[in-house]
């Protein structure tokens, strides 16, 4: 994977730390399930109907959001994975109803962790890829996970998030509040590198207002933590908060009431992956068994003659 495609400014061990933080409350980010709403409004184009799915991260990525697949999609198996065990357990009882509840009866089959490999037809995945030290590697996963012609669905933050709160903090002589999040055309060439086809992206900008510094960075310790490689090291002096509600204060609109505004740049992606094929040197010995499975899976064989 080329280094311009990686996270610029990405420290892992914060990524690692973040991914595994418990959570307070198993209720996901309020952004987080709207973005997954509006996700889910692409599914409306998409006449391929799963049969099984994976859920990568729904504690974070959109326990509604999960509800809501299921609803759509009531008759097929999901794998709800890429959560630590913590996660696991919150998203588990966040799900769960009672046997005498008509929802219990209901419920598609749930399993834990990964599905085995080339058997699913959708990976939904929420506002996670941002937070990833290693994008392609957990998109090589997806792609290992999808059956052929299944298809990926994503979204992440994009290069514009929080760029006010990065003037607030330039202002300031503050380091960055926040890596440097990756471009929709790069996660597009990522992609591709990792196996799939016709990649789609888009992107648009939903702008969030709180009524004081309080409930801004409220908001943003749901959404994430700082995890550039050069933030803040160690404790702020001791008046250093209340000069932070001071600065975020610069962020207030007129037009909005005076209410501190902060812009996210949402990033969507779909993907999916095609058949395998299979490339004739001048001569090639293909086995009964292997012509089997191509000829089931649909797959072909190009080359010159």
């Amino acid at each position: 994977m080329p280094q311009a495609l990686r996270p610029p400014s990405l420290d892992p061990v914060a990524a690692a730390r973040w991914q595994s933080l418990p959570m307070r409350v198993a209720q996901s980010p309020w952004l987080h399930e709207e973005v997954a709403m509006r996700m889910q409004e692409r599914l409306d184009f998409i006449k391929l109907q799963p049969q099984q799915w994976v859920h990568w991260g729904p504690l974070r990525g959109g326990l509604a959001a999960q509800r809501a697949l299921e609803q759509r999609y009531p008759k097929a198996q999901v794998w709800l994975a890429g959560e630590p065990p913590a996660h696991a357990q919150a998203t588990r009882l966040a799900l769960h109803s009672a046997w005498w509840q008509a929802q219990h009866w209901r419920s598609p089959k749930r399993h834990e962790g990964l599905p085995p490999d080339h058997t699913v037809q959708m990976v939904w995945a929420n506002m996670h890829l941002h937070a990833s030290a290693e994008p392609q590697a957990l998109l090589r996963t997806w792609h290992r996970a999808l059956a052929a012609e299944g298809f990926l669905m994503f979204s992440c933050l994009g290069p514009d998030t929080l760029r006010d709160l990065r003037q607030v903090y330039a202002r300031a002589g503050w380091p960055e509040p926040a890596h440097a999040f990756t471009d929709m055309h790069d996660w597009g060439d990522m992609l591709v590198e990792a196996g799939f086809a016709e990649p789609v992206m888009d992107m648009e900008r939903i702008t969030l207002t709180y009524a004081s510094p309080d409930t801004l960075l409220a908001e943003l310790r749901g959404l994430g933590r700082n995890m550039h490689v050069q933030r803040f090291q160690g404790l702020r002096a001791r008046f250093w908060r209340e000069r932070l509600s001071e600065a975020l204060l610069a962020l207030a609109r007129p037009e909005d009431g005076g209410r501190l505004c902060l812009g996210f740049e949402i990033v969507y992606g779909h993907a999916l992956k095609p058949q395998p094929r299979m490339k004739l040197a001048a001569k090639t010995e293909i086995g009964l068994e292997q012509m089997r499975h191509m000829l089931h899976s649909g797959g072909g064989i190009r080359g010159k003659v």
